[in-house]
C-alpha cells in the first residue's frame, strides 16, 4: 500500500538539433538561427546610448503570440532578497516595457506568465517598475542566474592534452550550472539577486570557486570527467544526461569520502544527492520512482546518522520519446517549472546542451554554454572578483516539441517540509498524466520492485523496504545495470 505525505529507457539520439532561438537586445534583436554542437554561439554585443551605464544589458527575447497554460496566482509578499538602492530601481525603469518602446523595440516579452526556477512573473500592468514579479524582475533573476559556458586556456585535462571543452562540453557546463544554482538557493536563498556593488558576498564567491576550470576545484570540469570515467565521460566526447547524472553522484561521494579522511575536513556538497532511478521495470520504459524512505535515509546518513532531515538534491533522469520527444509529456514538464523546488532542466537540443531554467508559452528558456570565454580563477576569499563571465543577460528560448526526449529535472528541497510539499506536487502531477507520468512518488519499495540497480550492493529488502544498509549517502546501490543514456 503506497503511502503518500500530506499536501503541505531508450537510448537517446545524439543528432544535431535544428530550432528557434530567439534573442532581442536593448536596441537590436537577433533572428532566430539552427544550431549544432559542433557551433559556437556568441552573445549579442551591439552598443547602445545605455552600454556606459548597465553593464551587462538587459535583454528581452522575441514574443511568441501563443496562450499560457499556467497562470500565476496571487502576488507573493515583497522579496527579502532586499534593495541595492538606486542603481536597481534605474535597471528596473530601464527594463520596463515602456522604456522599450521608448527605445523603439517591439520584439519583448508576450503577455503570458513567465516561470522560471519555481517563480512566476507576469506582465506588468501599470508603471510600478519596481515590482517583484513583473518582467522587468524577471530579467534581473535571469541574470543573476549562474552561467557556466565553453572556456578555452585552462590547465590540460588529465593526459588528454585537451585546455579547451569547446564542441564538446556542453553538457557537462550544462550540469554545472543547474548543480550551481542548488548551491546559490542552499546558501543565499531562491530571492538572492546578484548585487551591482562589491565586495561581494563570501558565499557567493564560494560557489563560483568550486566550478573554476582546475583540478583543486571540486566541481571542475577536470573533476567530473575524472569522475565519469564508468559512465564513459571522457575528455573530447559528449555524453547524454543519465551518464552525466551518475558522474555527479560520484564525485559528491568522492569529495565526502576526503572529507571524512581529513579531521576537519569540510565538505563542498552541503546536501544529500538523490538521482531518482526507475524501478526494475524503468529499463524497459517505466517512470522513475521517487521513494520517500531513500529519501529519509539519505538525508540521515548525511547528518552522519543524526534524526533530522538534510536539505536534499534530487536529479530525475528520463527518456520522453524515442527521435523526439512525446507530446503527451509537454505539459507535465512545463508544469515542473512551477514547483517552488525547480531547479529546471538538463537538457536541449540533441546533441546541443543547454541548461532551461523557465517556460512561457511553449517554449522554454535557458542559458546557452556554448559561449567560448577564457578560464578564470576565483579564489575563495576575494570578494572583489571580476565575476561578469558567470553571469549572461541573454534570455534565449526553443520550442519544447523540439528538445531532445533524454533530460534530466533538477529539484532542491531544502528541508522535510519542503520535501512532503515536492511529493505532494509530483503526486499530483502524476495523476494528470493519464497514465504516462513523468515520474512517481510511493513511500516504500516492494520487494518485487527493485528500485536501485546502482553500484556494487543489493536494491531491496524481503521485507517489502530499502534496504537502508544498501544505500550510501550519494543514493547508490545494486549491482549497475542501467543502460547509459
Amino acid at each position: 500500500m503506497t503511502s503518500l505525505p500530506d499536501r503541505g529507457a531508450a537510448q537517446p539520439s545524439d543528432s544535431s538539433f535544428e530550432g528557434e532561438e530567439a534573442v532581442a537586445a536593448v536596441a537590436s534583436s537577433s533572428t532566430s538561427e539552427q544550431r549544432g554542437e559542433d557551433s559556437t554561439s556568441k552573445q549579442s554585443k551591439t552598443p547602445s546610448i545605455l552600454s556606459g551605464v548597465f553593464t551587462p544589458p538587459f535583454t528581452f527575447f522575441e514574443g511568441h503570440n501563443q496562450d499560457s497554460s499556467q497562470t500565476c496566482g496571487p502576488k507573493s509578499p515583497k522579496s527579502s532578497s532586499g534593495s541595492y538602492g538606486w542603481p536597481r530601481i534605474l535597471r528596473r525603469i530601464v527594463c520596463s516595457g515602456s522604456m522599450w518602446r521608448l527605445l523603439g523595440c517591439n520584439k519583448v516579452l508576450t503577455s503570458s506568465d513567465v516561470w522560471f526556477l519555481g517563480k512566476c512573473y507576469k506582465e506588468e500592468e501599470s508603471s510600478d517598475s519596481d515590482s517583484d514579479t513583473g518582467h522587468s524582475a524577471f530579467l534581473e533573476d535571469f541574470s543573476s542566474r549562474i552561467w557556466i559556458t565553453y572556456r578555452k586556456g585552462f590547465d590540460a585535462i588529465s593526459d588528454s592534452k585537451l585546455t579547451s571543452d569547446v564542441n564538446w562540453g556542453c553538457m557537462v557546463r550544462s550540469s554545472q550550472m543547474l548543480v550551481a544554482q542548488a548551491l546559490i538557493f542552499h546558501h543565499l536563498g531562491r530571492s538572492w539577486r546578484k548585487p551591482l556593488e562589491k565586495p561581494y558576498n563570501p558565499e557567493y564567491i564560494g560557489v563560483l570557486h568550486l566550478f573554476g576550470d582546475s583540478e583543486a576545484c571540486a566541481f571542475s570540469i577536470h573533476n567530473l570527467l575524472q569522475a565519469g570515467k564508468s559512465y564513459g565521460l571522457a575528455a573530447g566526447s559528449w555524453v547524454g544526461p543519465y551518464a552525466m547524472c551518475r558522474a555527479w553522484q560520484t564525485l559528491v561521494r568522492t569529495n565526502r569520502e576526503q572529507a571524512a579522511e581529513v579531521e576537519n575536513g569540510e565538505e563542498k556538497f552541503p546536501m544529500a544527492l538523490y538521482v531518482v532511478s526507475g524501478d526494475e521495470d524503468g529499463e524497459r520504459g517505466g517512470a522513475p520512482v521517487v521513494c520517500i524512505d531513500a529519501a529519509a535515509k539519505l538525508c540521515h546518513d548525511f547528518n552522519k546518522r543524526e534524526p533530522t532531515w538534510s536539505p536534499i538534491l534530487l536529479l530525475v533522469p528520463l527518456v520522453l520519446g524515442l527521435d523526439k520527444i512525446n507530446p503527451r509529456y509537454i505539459p507535465l514538464l512545463k508544469e515542473t517549472f512551477t514547483f517552488p523546488q525547480s531547479l529546471g532542466i538538463l537538457g536541449g537540443k540533441p546533441g546541443t546542451s543547454t541548461y532551461m531554467a523557465g517556460v512561457q508559452d511553449d517554449r522554454a528558456l535557458f542559458l546557452d554554454p556554448h559561449e567560448v570565454q577564457m578560464a578564470v580563477n576565483i579564489e575563495p576569499d576575494n570578494l572583489e572578483a571580476d565575476t561578469s563571465s558567470y553571469h549572461c543577460s541573454i534570455v534565449r528560448d526553443m520550442a519544447l516539441d523540439q528538445i531532445d526526449p533524454s533530460l534530466a529535472i533538477g529539484f532542491y528541497c531544502r528541508d522535510k517540509d519542503d520535501f512532503d510539499d515536492f511529493c505532494s506536487r509530483a503526486s499530483d502531477l502524476a495523476e494528470k498524466a493519464n497514465g504516462a507520468p513523468l515520474f512517481t512518488v510511493v513511500q516504500s519499495i516492494q520487494p518485487s520492485r527493485q528500485m536501485y540497480n546502482q553500484d556494487e550492493g543489493l536494491g531491496s529488502s524481503g521485507d517489502g523496504m530499502v534496504n537502508n544498509d544498501d544505500l550510501d549517502v550519494s543514493g547508490e546501490t545494486g549491482e549497475e545495470e542501467w543502460q547509459i543514456l
